[in-house]
């Protein structure tokens, strides 16, 4: 393929604006289409909803030996009673309460009043004198002489006399065809919802094989798994959810009942149903239930343990039992389930609040399987937006050492320092490399990143704890590379602890135990060397770090050739040092000829081939530090 010029690669970022305003217009049309559908569009779509709930108990009903149709039926006429009961508690309670209205008034009027008396008309004359003072010219008539309203000539004209019009009691016509006009749309609504419910449930294997032909018959595994993470994923929110808010509601039911709540029945009902609103259902509930315990109660006591109760039943199931039991059911960020809630609800209204949830599982499993739509899986999934390499890379960039370090420690609870750089360290690294090549990051921005990579390798180290928030100064980071700055801090540590005997014994070198760590001569060497010797070391191998400066100068008194076990030839950038580190395997096997070799060579993202014959001269090969 030819190289793509700079002003083609240019155009191919930027659509033109006629391609802009087509999809402006396409949102805004699908938009309206949406809002002025919804009488049809809102039960469509809630009875598509309620299938995935249903669906289990009819394959259940199947498993158990009922026809199809049969199971059908009898799972969505034990969903309608479910329901019907529901409904009749809720509205058999409304009743109720509505009965004792009066009885309620009075201490409802009298804890308002004890209320204003300790808070409002506290603050009254205080509002009173700012408003003087900040409208002096306000009206001083005395109330004595508002008293009385007068004429142009000063005679007191006399008070109004209310009248009221009254319209004639309506006739039982009436009052049937104003009862059938308030519940003739949720009568029609439910009416759709039966319909297409029991017709989608019917038709479930033909419509899915349908929407696979629509939505990508070119790919039938990709789609066929698209579907079936979207059904498994609705389905196992929806029933657990189900199975929540009834828990939820029994327990607030039997709590409200002994601490004497009157009513309690309805309360609990309304919290299980109003649970099915994100957010808003239970604040909602304990309003209702906080204002009921004002009506049924002198004081605030009963208020106050109305409170608790929701507040406490909440906590636990919100941060104990629900993270446990959904898990990642649905993949979506809290950020993103309050956006739908509020762009549904403002779309669709009520029902569009509570359905809002299952459509933007649908939208995020449609962006994580189709690669058009990744971005919904990007803006709406609880995922992490970028892998713990390019986290690293960019926090590195902006010198957020204390943000890697924590990430880090939470890593390294679970897997060991080898794995972590394996999986984040030289990846965020290799990164870095290609960006330097094409010349993508500045000088300080180099700086920048050496300065955090050796305070997070510190951090990191159990025996540097206190060097973690002390910054390296510029001067030095020019001069040496991570890996070196890495190595004197650690030496440099090392011979304070010998130097100090209550801290360290002064070690003693045995025969056949350590293991030289010898990079081959780049920065991205130094560096995996200095990290193969602190890994050695948490194994409690006396590892040491040896650099092509080093094989130059004396040997140190405690290396003797009868004290090295192994050495081991560390590269992570493919090319020449890896070719002159055949003659460095040549020159070390000819001086230790028993010695252990050990070669590791790290992979490179950067598509470059290993041509070096380093493999045939050691003993063993190595591709990762785990």
């Amino acid at each position: 393929m030819e190289p793509t010029s700079p002003p083609q690669a240019k155009a191919r970022l930027h659509s033109p604006p006629s391609q802009t305003a087509v999809a402006v217009l396409a949102l805004a049309a699908l938009l309206g289409l949406l809002y002025l559908g919804r009488p049809v569009l809102v039960p469509v779509t809630l009875a598509v909803v309620l299938s995935f709930a249903i669906t289990p108990f009819v394959l259940a009903l199947r498993r158990f030996g009922l026809g199809h149709v049969s199971s059908v039926l009898v799972a969505v006429a034990a969903t309608g009673s479910v329901v019907f009961v529901l409904a009749g508690v809720i509205a058999m309670q409304s009743v109720q309460m509505a009965s004792q209205f009066g009885d309620y008034q009075g201490t409802f009027r009298a804890n308002l009043q004890a209320l204003r008396n300790a808070t409002f008309e506290r603050i009254e004359p205080t509002w009173e004198a700012a408003e003087k003072m900040l409208d002096p010219s306000a009206d001083t008539t005395t109330a004595a002489g508002r008293a009385a309203p007068r004429d142009a000539e000063g005679v007191v004209r006399a008070a109004p006399v209310p009248v009221e019009i009254r319209q004639p009691k309506p006739s039982a016509t009436e009052l049937l065809r104003r009862l059938l006009a308030v519940v003739w749309g949720p009568l029609g609504s439910t009416g759709i919802v039966v319909v297409v419910l029991i017709f989608v449930l019917l038709e479930r294997e033909a419509l899915r094989d349908r929407f696979i032909r629509l939505a990508g018959g070119s790919d039938l595994r990709t789609t066929t798994t698209a579907i079936n993470d979207a059904g498994e994923r609705l389905s196992r929110y929806l029933l657990r959810q189900f199975a929540v808010n009834s828990a939820v509601g029994l327990v607030i039911w039997g709590t409200l009942t002994a601490i004497g709540l009157p009513h309690a029945t309805l309360v609990a009902s309304l919290t299980a149903v109003l649970r099915f609103v994100p957010f808003l259902g239970v604040p909602i509930a304990a309003f209702l239930a906080a204002v009921l315990a004002l009506a049924a109660a002198p004081g605030w006591g009963l208020l106050f343990l109305t409170l608790t109760v929701f507040v406490t039943v909440q906590l636990i199931t919100s941060q104990v039992i629900e993270p446990r039991l959904y898990g990642h059911a649905t993949g979506l960020s809290p950020l993103s389930i309050v956006l739908a809630t509020l762009f549904w609800g403002w779309l669709w209204g009520p029902m569009g609040v509570i359905i809002a949830t299952p459509l933007t599982l649908c939208l995020a499993v449609a962006g994580r399987h189709a690669e058009s739509l990744g971005f919904l899986d990007i803006v709406l999934g609880d995922g992490p937006a970028l892998t713990m390499a390019q986290s690293f890379y960019q926090r590195a960039l902006s010198g957020d050492a204390d943000e890697i370090i924590a990430a880090a420690r939470e890593f390294l609870k679970r897997r060991p320092l080898a794995a972590y750089c394996d999986v984040v360290l030289l990846p965020a690294l290799q990164l870095s490399r290609a960006d330097l090549r094409s010349g993508e990051i500045t000088r300080q921005q180099q700086l920048d990143l050496r300065s955090t990579i050796v305070r997070v390798v510190e951090g990191l180290d159990e025996g540097s704890r206190v060097h973690l928030f002390q910054r390296q100064q510029s001067s030095v980071l020019e001069d040496a590379s991570p890996g070196r700055l890495l190595r004197q801090k650690r030496l440099l540590r090392q011979r304070s602890e010998a130097a100090n005997p209550t801290r360290a014994p002064h070690a003693h070198v045995v025969q056949g135990s350590m293991v030289l760590c010898l990079g081959l001569g780049s920065l991205g060497d130094d560096l995996a060397a200095e990290l193969l010797v602190r890994i050695l070391r948490e194994m409690h191998v006396d590892a040491r770090h040896l650099t092509l400066e080093d094989l130059q100068a004396p040997r140190p008194r405690d290396v003797e050739p009868s004290t090295i076990a192994a050495a081991c030839l560390v590269s992570a950038t493919p090319g020449e040092e890896r070719r002159r580190g055949v003659q460095l395997g040549q020159q070390i096997r000819a001086k230790l000829p028993h010695t252990f070799m050990l070669a590791l060579l790290l992979p490179s993202v950067l598509g470059e081939t290993d041509d070096s014959t380093l493999g045939e001269i050691v003993d063993r090969l190595a591709t990762s530090f785990e």
